[in-house]
C-alpha cells in the first residue's frame, strides 16, 4: 500500500526536484519544471505514523517532525527544502490546501489579542533567555528587517541603516516627546535619544526586554530622557509629537487595528508624526501559517496593506508616505540563520537539541517565506495634518547622511 502522503506532495510539487524516503525505505522521486536557484532535495522520514500526518496536516508535521528528528535532510540543507515548498506552495491553486481556507476563517479567533493574551503571546517568544538573541542579533538588538542601503552591509552596519532610515521619516526636533510601541531591548529608543534632543517613553509587554532597555538606559546615562515601562499600546496615556513602532503590529491582530491606529490617533499632537513598520503580505488577506502560530508566534499575523489602510482612513489619519522593502528581511533572516547555526552548541545549553531544531526551521521558513511566498515589510508614515510632513522625500536622504556621522 502506498503511503498516503503520496497523492499531496505529487499534486504539490509542479516545480524543482524532490526525493523522498519513506520510512519504510521506499524512495518516491517528484519533479517538476526546473527553476533557477532551487536545488533537488532529498529528504528521509523516520517514523511511518508520518505517512499520515503528511497527509492531513501537512503544514503544522513537517515542522514538527524536523524538531523531533523523525524528518532529516538528506541532499540539500533545510532552507533548500523549505525554499523548495514554499515556491511549489506559492504556485498552487489557491483551491488545493482547504486547511488555508478554515485557517483564514478561523483567524479572527486565532489573533484576539485582548491585554491578558497579549502579553502571554509576547512572553511566549520575547520572554526566552537574553542569552539566545545575543547569539544571532547584532550587537544592538534589532530583532526586526534590517535596511541593506549597500549589498556587501554587515547585519550591524544594515541594522544602524534601518535605524537612520527610520529616524529621518520622523522628522525629529529638539524638545519633542516621542512614544516607541513595542521598543523591545530598546536600541531604538536609544538612538533616537543619542540623535536629537527629546524625550522618549518605549514601551513593551516583554519583563525579559524591559529589564534590558532600563539597564541600557541607565548604562548609558540616558534615564533622564529614555524611559521604559510595561504597558500595552491601549495603556498608553499622554501626548506625543513622535510615534515609532517596529517590528510590534505583527502581534496586534487583524480584530484590533482599529483600536491601534485610534490609538495613535489620540496619543498625537495636532502636528505629530508617527511611522509604523512591519510585516505585510503582498498578495491579500490570508492566514498565519499554523506551525508559525504554534510554536513562535502565537496570536500573530501579517497583513495585507488592503486590510490595514481602510483602518488608518477610518482613524482620521492621514497615510503621508508608504514604502516597501521587499528583498532586505530576507537578507536579514539568512545572516541571522547563519549566526545561530554557527552558535548551535551554545543555543542547545540554553534549551536542547529539539529546540535548536525549532529556531534553524523557523529562520529558514522565514527567509523562504520572504523569497517565494509574497512576503515583505512596509513603512508607513502617518499625521493628523499632511502639511505636518514636507511636500518631496528629498528630506529623507538628506537626513539619513546627516545622521551617519552620528552614533545613531
Amino acid at each position: 500500500m502506498n503511503p498516503p502522503f503520496l497523492s499531496f506532495v505529487r499534486k504539490l510539487v509542479r516545480c524543482g526536484r524532490l526525493t523522498v524516503i519513506d520510512a519504510n525505505g521506499e524512495t518516491h522521486i517528484f519533479e517538476g519544471e526546473p527553476v533557477a536557484g532551487l536545488a533537488p532535495v532529498t529528504v528521509r522520514l523516520h517514523d511511518r505514523r508520518l505517512h499520515w500526518r503528511l497527509a492531513i496536516r501537512p503544514a503544522l508535521a513537517v515542522g514538527e517532525a524536523y524538531m523531533d528528528g523523525t524528518l532529516t535532510v538528506e541532499q540539500g540543507t533545510l532552507y533548500d527544502f523549505i525554499a523548495l515548498a514554499s515556491e511549489n506552495l506559492h504556485r498552487a491553486d489557491p483551491r488545493f490546501s482547504p486547511g488555508e481556507r478554515l485557517y483564514a476563517l478561523l483567524r479572527r479567533f486565532q489573533q484576539w489579542n485582548p491585554v491578558r493574551n497579549a502579553k502571554r503571546n509576547v512572553a511566549h517568544h520575547y520572554d526566552l533567555s537574553d542569552q539566545l538573541y545575543a547569539l544571532f542579533l547584532d550587537k544592538d538588538r534589532q530583532y526586526s528587517c534590517a535596511y541593506f542601503a549597500e549589498p556587501d552591509m554587515s547585519i550591524d552596519d544594515a541594522q544602524e541603516a534601518k535605524k537612520r532610515h527610520i529616524l529621518s521619516k520622523l522628522l525629529l526636533k529638539p524638545g519633542q516627546r516621542v512614544l516607541d510601541i513595542g521598543s523591545g531591548w530598546g536600541g531604538l529608543a536609544l538612538s533616537i535619544a543619542r540623535a536629537a534632543d527629546v524625550e522618549v517613553t518605549g514601551i513593551t509587554l516583554s519583563e525579559e526586554q524591559l529589564k534590558v532597555a532600563q539597564r541600557r538606559a541607565a548604562e548609558e546615562q540616558l534615564a533622564h530622557r529614555v524611559r521604559f515601562l510595561l504597558c500595552d499600546y491601549r495603556q498608553a496615556t499622554g501626548q506625543f509629537d513622535r510615534i515609532v513602532s517596529v517590528g510590534m503590529f505583527e502581534h496586534v491582530g487583524v480584530g484590533f487595528y482599529r483600536a491601534f491606529f485610534e490609538t495613535l490617533r489620540d496619543r498625537l499632537t495636532e502636528t505629530g508624526v508617527a511611522l509604523l513598520h512591519s510585516i505585510g503580505r503582498a498578495h491579500g488577506p490570508g492566514a498565519t501559517n499554523p506551525w508559525i502560530r504554534k510554536y513562535i508566534f502565537p496570536g500573530g499575523y501579517t497583513p495585507a496593506l488592503s486590510e490595514v489602510l481602510p483602518e488608518v482612513e477610518r482613524s482620521g489619519l492621514y497615510v503621508t508616505d508608504i514604502e516597501l522593502l521587499h528583498p532586505h528581511y530576507a537578507d536579514t533572516l539568512r545572516a541571522w540563520r547563519n549566526r545561530f547555526v554557527s552558535h548551535w552548541a551554545e543555543a542547545a545549553k540554553l534549551y536542547d537539541e529539539r529546540f535548536c531544531r525549532m529556531w534553524e526551521f523557523y529562520l529558514a521558513g522565514a527567509e523562504a517565506a520572504f523569497r517565494h511566498q509574497g512576503q515583505m515589510v512596509f513603512q508607513m508614515q502617518m499625521a493628523k495634518k499632511a502639511s505636518s510632513v514636507p511636500r518631496t522625500r528629498d528630506y529623507i536622504s538628506a537626513s539619513e547622511r546627516t545622521l551617519a556621522g552620528m552614533r545613531a
